[in-house]
């Protein structure tokens, strides 16, 4: 419950439901279908306002649809289609809040800008009509985002008078960046700040998010209500974890993480001021007031007063998120089925865990392709794991293949290794071909750091669900999986053995990982360092690393990129993942040096 300065003796109440919600780019239709279900559970629930998340409609991020005037209108008309269907549907008077992607009708073409001026923007619909719609004000560009190319910015204040209360309107950025609606939001003297947000998950983010929803709200001077989507697109994760906080930076609500829900709650707010200004503020944004109820609602007993989820500790929360990540890019692409080759070893057990939480171990398929170098163990381990998950095994041994090979060209050291690994991704893809299953790549952020993989070998696959997860963190995960397991009493899904071995890729006699790569804890730091933090080399040895083993690292991240390039999308989890976050030239002549 948040009490603000009352103007009229009386004190509104505003029944807030927040819906946090998935959607899948492209799908208009059945994205609308999603919005007017939850509209109707928002509805039965007596709320006065319901909100849906930054670009429901369209699903998040278009990227280069934002660029093709078809897709631009095929929303626009979305939109309006909404508009009308919740008038069918009996919910006509309940203001929906949406996001969707539209076009600045006044914008002139302008070089550096976007072709057709698209905007990422948000409407209230209500009785069937677009009542208010603005665009986001700041736009992100840099990480992930690159909404200078497919974006020209809002430059409106939206304010809404809803049952005597000014709720003021922002699209993510706007709370992430300093200046624009937030300070806006406290010049128009705005009652309710209310942020729709795609936001996608990374590590460690929740509290970063949490601080800035707190700061920002104490900034605007109102309860701040900060809605967020869920679910998985291509390599992105969105976690959820609305927050809405009073004027204060008091937590008033939160909702839960990775799951889907609406957040009702039942708020006390300051009445409009009847004096509330007009025209211009705030870094040039013009206030469009658009005035749906004058009157507060008459008093009624608050029900919905707040609730507060529990966190997921961190690594419930990672394989959480990889979990997600590899169901939505698994059912979203209209896929049954994923197939993984299975070694025996820790990240090819992890990623078979995760699918089979992902998709069901039905819909698991594993295959053991030893060769004559694998040992009895790893046979063992990954009958063991499919015993122990019920995924669907097969064994089929590469060694006629790899003699044939081996008759018709004669080959030694790196490229006989090699040779067996790409037997297996060969054979995973003619299986893959024959029984229309998806191939998971199991590669690690530490392999693919330091290009410790076999193009056309372990690479191969249309999604590599831990590319993003560094080798340190894999233990952490497989280990966290198994003690969920016990405590649910259920049978832990990796075996120990495959969580205890010293890894290894098993291509010649006694071979361990450590003889071409440092202890992955020292690598990883440096690796953490180098990717993640873009620091330099001199930077890493003054921070305690040996300058041979930096320079030598830094060699190997820098010579790989050509084979990055090359491999599966796969779940972000970290605030630099190889992909999008970090583009750097293949052909490169820069060295770090000390």
């Amino acid at each position: 419950m948040c009490r603000g300065d009352d103007y009229t003796g009386r004190v509104p109440l505003l029944r807030l439901a927040l819906n946090q919600i998935d959607s899948r780019v492209g799908d208009l239709a059945g994205n609308t279908e999603t919005i007017v279900r939850w509209s109707r559970h928002s509805a039965e629930q007596g709320a006065h306002l319901a909100v849906f998340p930054e670009m429901a409609l369209t699903g998040y991020p278009v990227e280069d649809l934002a660029l093709r005037a078809s897709f631009v209108e095929a929303s626009r008309a979305a939109l309006r289609t909404l508009a009308a269907r919740l008038v069918e549907e009996g919910l006509g008077e309940l203001p929906v809040l949406v996001g969707y992607l539209d076009r600045c009708e006044t914008a002139q073409p302008k070089y550096g800008q976007p072709a057709g001026a698209p905007q990422n923007a948000a409407a209230v619909l209500h009785r069937g009509e677009v009542v208010l719609n603005f665009a986001k004000h700041h736009l992100p560009n840099y990480g992930v985002f690159d909404e200078f190319r497919y974006f020209v910015p809002g430059d409106s204040m939206p304010v809404l008078r809803l049952h005597g209360v000014d709720v003021a309107l922002a699209i993510c950025e706007d709370l992430w960046q300093d200046g624009g609606r937030v300070p806006a939001a406290r010049s128009a003297r705005a009652g309710l700040l209310v942020s729709v947000n795609a936001s996608p998950y990374e590590r460690n983010k929740d509290d970063t998010r949490l601080e800035l929803v707190r700061k920002r709200a104490q900034e605007a001077g109102c309860t701040t209500a900060y809605l967020a989507m869920i679910g998985g697109q291509d390599e992105l994760v969105f976690d959820g974890d609305s927050i809405v906080v009073d004027r204060d930076g008091e937590v008033v609500a939160r909702a839960p993480q990775f799951s889907e829900g609406c957040v009702v709650l039942d708020l006390e707010l300051p009445a409009a001021d009847p004096e509330a200004p007009v025209g211009v503020v705030d870094d040039g944004l013009r206030i469009d007031r658009v005035v749906l109820s004058e009157e507060p609602l008459p008093a009624y007993e608050p029900v919905h007063t707040g609730a507060y989820a529990e966190r997921l500790d961190d690594e419930e929360e990672v394989y959480s998120a990889l979990v997600v990540g590899l169901r939505a890019y698994v059912r979203k692409n209209g896929f049954r089925s994923v197939l993984i080759g299975l070694s025996g070893g820790i990240d090819s057990a992890l990623v078979a865990a995760i699918a089979c939480d992902a998709v069901g171990a039905e819909n698991v398929y594993g295959v053991s392709m030893p060769s004559k170098y694998s040992s009895e163990h790893s046979r063992d381990d990954a009958a063991e794991l499919a015993r122990r998950t019920g995924l669907n095994f097969r064994t089929v041994s590469i060694a006629p293949m790899f003699d044939a090979y081996m008759a018709a060209a004669e080959l030694t050291g790196l490229a006989e290794e090699n040779l067996q690994s790409r037997l297996r991704g060969t054979l995973l893809m003619a299986l893959s071909n024959q029984e229309g299953h998806i191939v998971l790549a199991p590669g690690n952020k530490s392999e693919l750091a330091v290009g410790y993989s076999t193009l056309y070998g372990d690479s191969v696959g249309a999604y590599g669900p831990i590319k993003d997860v560094y080798k340190t963190w894999i233990w952490r995960l497989a280990e966290w999986r198994n003690r969920a397991a016990v405590e649910r009493g259920q049978t832990p899904p990796i075996p120990e053995n495959s969580i205890s071995k010293p890894p290894s890729a098993e291509l010649r006699p006694g071979q361990v990982d450590t003889d071409s790569l440092p202890d992955y804890p020292v690598l990883d730091a440096i690796l953490e360092l180098y990717v993640d933090r873009d620091q330099g080399a001199d930077a890493i040895v003054a921070a305690g690393f040996d300058h041979e083993l930096v320079t030598r690292t830094l060699r190997m991240v820098d010579t790989a990129e050509y084979k990055r390039r090359q491999y599966p999308p796969g779940t972000k989890i970290s605030p630099k993942g190889f992909g999008k976050d970090r583009r750097l030239p293949i052909t490169n002549g820069w060295r770090e040096s000390v």
